[in-house]
């Protein structure tokens, strides 16, 4: 096949059914790359974040690799330390997301970006698609993940670009508030690109 995919960003706030979506576009044969995943990798021993990390925020390496809870601790106590990592894991992640474009050989594809219209990775993509649900249902799913308090999730919530602000930028908005709809809404997402394309 010649030319790009038609690129799908899929994105969304925590506990809205963002990673089962993905899920069901690969179930679909949908090729996903997946940004959390991604940065991940990078932190791994060897990974490509770990030098640069390391020389900003040693504390935050444990035997060659970059340990999230140091690093979340170093961010907590440091007003700039978000912008330098930021500076560090963009363009590697840009990298990352060019190396898995460039191997493609499919009509579509999905970029799962949790920071997708707060990156400006928004402008990459052929559609920006938002899951969602009711607040009370996003709240409820996360807390019964049992690896927060609510506090501590109120205080995530409130530091992210809201639902309503993502809803309003996307192209297509799914409700993910039961998998039979969801999967059938990817279905027809698929179905209708692949008709006008």
């Amino acid at each position: 096949m010649s030319g790009r995919p038609f690129l799908i960003g899929l994105t969304g706030s925590m506990g809205m059914g963002k990673s089962t979506t993905a899920q069901m576009f690969r179930d679909e044969g949908i090729p996903v790359w997946d940004a959390d995943a991604a940065v991940h990798r990078m932190y791994e021993r060897g990974g490509a974040a770990v030098a640069p990390i390391g020389r900003i925020y040693p504390d935050a390496l444990v035997d060659g690799a970059v340990d999230r809870a140091r690093l979340k601790r170093v961010i907590a106590g440091d007003p700039g330390a978000l912008a330098r990592l930021e500076a560090v894991v963009h363009p590697l992640l840009a990298e990352d997301r060019e190396t898995f474009l460039a191997g493609l050989e499919t009509d579509i594809a999905v970029l799962d970006f949790p920071l997708l219209l707060e990156s400006g990775a928004d402008r990459l993509v052929d559609m920006v698609l938002v899951v969602s649900v009711p607040e009370k249902v996003q709240k409820e799913r996360i807390l019964a993940r049992g690896t927060m308090d609510r506090a501590t999730l109120e205080t995530i919530l409130a530091r992210q670009m809201p639902d309503s602000e993502k809803r309003a930028r996307a192209d297509l908005v799914i409700e993910t508030t039961d998998m039979e709809s969801t999967r059938h809404a990817v279905r027809e997402l698929l179905r209708g690109i692949r008709e006008n394309a």
